[in-house]
């Protein structure tokens, strides 16, 4: 990057090097040879973005075609973003440096509902008009993907195409189809009146007029002619042929993954019902252990990473987890690189597991119980029992460790105060499990982090309201209460930060008002403790007409349009609708490999075996 430009900036901020480029490994091209330019941005700092493995997969997909170059871009801190505005600076990519707006496609990834106030003022920050209808041929094309775009609707009003679903071979269809219209002179309207009718997995918002009844809830949900009702999720149906990133750029700062990260499935076999990765990545595809093995050893030999993370929802279903972590041990115990295994299942701790990849360094352990009592587990279909939870952290204690975290939430449909006091008295017996037996000179630790129930599109519990703030509060305390020994380190998150987030998780294209109202008052970074203002969130939802508990505490009927049901994520509304009525019961579903329940996921995957 041409630095001479910014160096008066970067010279008074904090992390200079959040803004300077020049990595390691950096996709540079001539820009003679170039006429379609696309800049990625990541509505986070740096040091998150560059931890993105999907960041990274779709500007090497975009990057591999000739005559196209895909650039990056990352929310400024705010101290950067106070001298950008003293000086008239626009945002700018760290490839060329060159502004925002002198590209052909500006994309968003949607990490995080907490982001949208990012990505709306990154929009200002580059001088680009903040809604699409005001923005002409001149301006870029904006696109936006990632997992809020499961509900697009509260940001629908700036974005003009969202990519639904996996993008490895569809944002190379979309800028090819870009490229042709730019040669042959079409408008923009022309543009996106073809990627709505040609190509699958594009939603085009400008293209569906929405109608609401005078409650607030939505009438109608309309497509121009020829535009199709529903958008069907793109999945990539071979892990194994489709494009994976061997020769990332080494950040010059340290980074939130400072580590190899190796994908080996998507998609989940389990059905929480509070998770929505779990349903909207449906189906399960596996990629096989030599080309994880393959891809492993190019990225160690490319950035020398001592660390290597394996990737997935559960690395514990992968079906053929032993044999990968034997070819890996093969080469990593020499080259003095650890593995970590997150995301186990406790149902499927495995002890020699455990012991062959701690060879090299132990890893922290963490386990997701998510409720403290089996009628709530069975409710949210988590499908462990207490003693196999016991069983775990017995097998993790006489490994060797001497503390564990443990995740779980409150506010969960049907929580009751003893499922609350639960979480307490399981806890509790873990730590009892670990002095159950004589450990010389060993103390334990046991942390439990809860979070608040957020219900999301496209799970089972959609339709649910969320508990009031007070309500979550008092649950907290209750628990806080119930722990009665300083070995349990007990955390929870601010309810004020989740009810905000439980809004734009369900909300509307309404609230496009309330993130323009945002951005003229400087919201940024939600998701940051120093940045959130709950008051200020309060009082824009006041001033521009929006009630916050009709988004996040009202419950949902299942006959009522939600804002969602035109995209199609693979998972049925049937299903969903099965799921809920024996989450009531108290019943849980087995997993996909067990018995398939017929949630519709299949059909995008191509055979039933994708799951078994």
């Amino acid at each position: 990057m041409n630095t001479d430009r910014y160096s008066h900036l970067l010279s008074r901020v904090e992390k200079p090097g959040r803004y300077t480029g020049n990595e390691y490994g950096e996709t540079q091209k001539n820009l003679d040879e170039v006429d379609t330019r696309m800049c990625f941005c990541f509505p986070d700092t740096y040091e998150i973005g560059m931890s993105n493995l999907g960041m990274k997969i779709l500007m090497g997909c975009v990057n591999r075609l000739e005559g196209v170059w895909c650039e990056k871009s990352f929310a400024p801190w705010v101290d950067m973003e106070a001298l950008m505005r003293e000086t008239g600076t626009k945002l700018f990519s760290l490839e060329t440096g060159d502004s925002l707006d002198k590209f052909d496609i500006v994309a968003f990834t949607l990490q995080y509902e907490l982001c949208y106030t990012n990505m709306v003022n990154m929009l200002s920050l580059a001088h680009i008009p903040l809604l699409s209808k005001d923005r002409g041929e001149e301006y870029p094309l904006i696109i936006a993907g990632g997992p809020c775009t499961y509900n697009p609707e509260p940001v629908a009003d700036f974005v003009d195409v969202f990519s639904i679903g996996e993008g490895e071979e569809a944002i190379p269809e979309l800028v090819e189809l870009y490229r042709k219209c730019k040669k042959e002179g079409k408008t923009k309207k022309e543009f996106l009146y073809l990627v709505a009718t040609t190509l699958e997995g594009f939603y085009v918002p400008s293209l569906y007029d929405v109608e609401y009844n005078e409650d607030g809830t939505i009438r109608s949900f309309t497509p121009h002619d020829g535009v199709p009702a529903k958008i069907t999720k793109r999945i990539i149906k071979d892990l194994d042929k489709v494009y994976y990133p061997v020769k990332s750029e080494i950040p010059y700062i340290e980074t939130v993954h400072d580590r190899i990260v190796m994908e080996i499935f998507r998609g989940c076999i389990r059905g929480c019902r509070f998770c929505q990765a779990g349903m909207v990545y449906r189906p399960y595809r596996e990629k096989t252990p030599d080309v994880i093995n393959a891809c492993a050893k190019e990225c160690f030999e490319n950035t020398g990473y001592s660390e290597m993370s394996l990737s997935c929802l559960s690395v514990s279903d992968y079906t053929r987890l032993p044999e990968l972590i034997d070819k890996l041990l093969l080469w990593t115990d020499e080259k003095k690189v650890s593995l970590s295994l997150p995301s186990q299942r406790i149902d499927a701790f495995y002890e020699e597991l455990m012991e062959k990849v701690m060879s090299v360094r132990k890893s922290g352990m963490t386990f997701a119980p998510e409720a403290g009592t089996q009628r709530l587990r069975d409710v949210i279909n988590k499908n462990i029992t207490e003693e196999e939870i016991l069983s775990a952290c017995r097998k993790a204690f006489d490994g060797g460790r001497n503390s564990l975290k443990l995740y779980f939430m409150n506010g969960l449909p049907t929580e009751t105060d003893e499922d609350i006091v639960g979480i307490a008295n399981l806890s509790q017996s873990i730590v009892d499990e670990f002095y159950s037996v004589k450990r010389p000179g060993r103390k334990v630790e046991v942390g439990i982090s809860v979070s608040c129930f957020v219900p999301k599109p496209f799970t089972p519990f959609q339709w649910e309201k969320q508990d009031t703030m007070e309500e979550l509060r008092r649950k907290q305390m209750l628990l806080r209460d119930n722990i009665k020994t300083r070995k349990i380190r007990y955390s929870w998150h601010e309810s004020k930060v989740s009810h905000v987030e439980a809004i734009f998780a369900k909300g509307n294209r309404k609230l496009s008002k309330a993130l323009l109202e945002a951005n003229k008052r400087g919201q940024r970074f939600d998701g940051w403790d120093e940045c959130f203002d709950f008051d200020m969130w309060m009082d824009i939802f006041a001033s521009v007409g929006l009630d916050p508990a009709f988004y996040a505490n009202r419950q949902m009927s299942y006959d009522e349009i939600l804002p969602w049901d035109h995209i199609d994520c693979g998972v049925t509304k049937e299903f969903l609708i099965r799921e809920s009525e024996k989450a009531r019961m108290g019943v849980t579903t087995p997993d996909c490999r067990t018995q398939c329940s017929a949630c519709g996921a299949n059909k995008l995957g191509g055979e039933r075996k994708c799951c078994r």
